[in-house]
């Protein structure tokens, strides 16, 4: 979808997934990002933030733009959020060359990857819950922290097609060195860090990192903006790029999140930020481009903003490079009439 001059009237986004853009189609030397959002929550101020962000930094650059909506996560996704997710972004004034897609629509291209992981002897089934895997760790587990897989299932004799069996892909230990195009260079070693991590659920559905990695190459994404949370996934794509023989790798760009007063992202526990309840309560959409202008280091006072303006006024160079923290004065801002 492209949305033509002037404001986007909010349509009826249809419910009905679309199959991914086969790798055929993609055009070779056409450099292309994507907006990628989850639907097992609603768009909160946070993410409109990151994604005003990459909006901004495609159309720049005259980068394409694919809408993918990324709905593998099972029993977390909530009825209606994909919809929401893109109206949501409608409103704000972002536009897309492609989509929307659904992961869900075609499962095929993961069983294909996984089955070449398979064949190569780069994973191994794994039937170890997450209890076991933290009481063989004797060590407690945060709300918003990895677990390290200690191995436990490596070497042993598993049906690999029994119920309740996901797949783990085999870490070496050794540093992923990458650069990142905004954060700079980065070392990190996944088997440390997390172990031989999951590519397949116990529910037969590709797990978010090889998932990622198999769309970002089948669909020519060659430029992947986010929150600087997924910085540690990194390398963990990075080693699927190469247990599949994926090129081009994709060019990366983590920037910082919005947090709430406790210092941690932001979360329902911080109270209602979606963007559709300020919307709902009467908040313009200018307003809150505003907002997302002001924590991106927009120069001037904070003020109300169309979608033009961000474009033109925002510059990668003037983000900052700390986490913005979402306060009281910025909720009453948005709320002022």
């Amino acid at each position: 979808m492209v949305l033509g001059e002037g404001r986007f009237q909010i349509s009826d986004f249809s419910k009905t997934p679309h199959p991914a853009p086969p790798h055929a189609d993609v055009v070779r030397g056409q450099k292309k990002t994507r907006l990628a959002p989850s639907p097992t929550g609603a768009l909160h101020l946070g993410n409109a933030r990151t994604f005003l962000i990459n909006w901004a930094l495609a159309r720049q650059r005259g980068w394409r733009i694919l809408l993918r909506i990324e709905d593998l996560d099972g029993p977390r996704i909530k009825e209606g959020a994909a919809v929401q997710a893109a109206q949501d972004l409608a409103w704000l004034g972002l536009d897309w060359d492609e989509g929307p897609c659904y992961q869900r629509a075609d499962l095929a291209p993961y069983h294909q990857a996984l089955a070449q992981l398979r064949n190569a002897g780069l994973v191994y089934p794994c039937q170890c819950t997450r209890k076991m895997v933290a009481a063989a760790l004797s060590a407690p587990h945060g709300d918003e922290h990895e677990l390290r897989y200690p191995g436990t299932c490596r070497g042993r004799a598993l049906a690999a097609d029994a119920p309740g069996t996901a797949w783990r892909l085999k870490t070496a230990d050794e540093s992923v060195v990458f650069v990142d195009e905004y954060t700079g260079p980065h070392a990190s070693n996944p088997h440390r860090e997390v172990g031989d991590f999951v590519v397949a659920t116990k529910e037969g559905l590709p797990a978010y990192q090889l998932a990622v990695v198999v769309d970002d190459a089948r669909q020519g994404v060659t430029d992947i903006v986010r929150g600087d949370d997924l910085l540690p996934s990194t390398a963990r794509q990075l080693l699927l790029y190469r247990a599949l023989g994926l090129t081009p790798v994709p060019h990366y760009w983590h920037v910082p999140l919005v947090l709430g007063p406790d210092g941690r992202r932001l979360a329902k526990r911080h109270g209602d930020t979606r963007v559709a309840w300020y919307r709902d309560h009467g908040v313009p959409f200018e307003r809150m481009v505003g907002l997302a202008a002001a924590w991106s280091g927009v120069p001037g006072p904070r003020r109300a903003m169309e979608i033009g303006v961000f474009l033109a006024e925002f510059k990668l160079e003037r983000l900052p490079r700390t986490p913005i923290t979402f306060t009281e004065e910025d909720h009453l801002w948005l709320l002022q009439k």
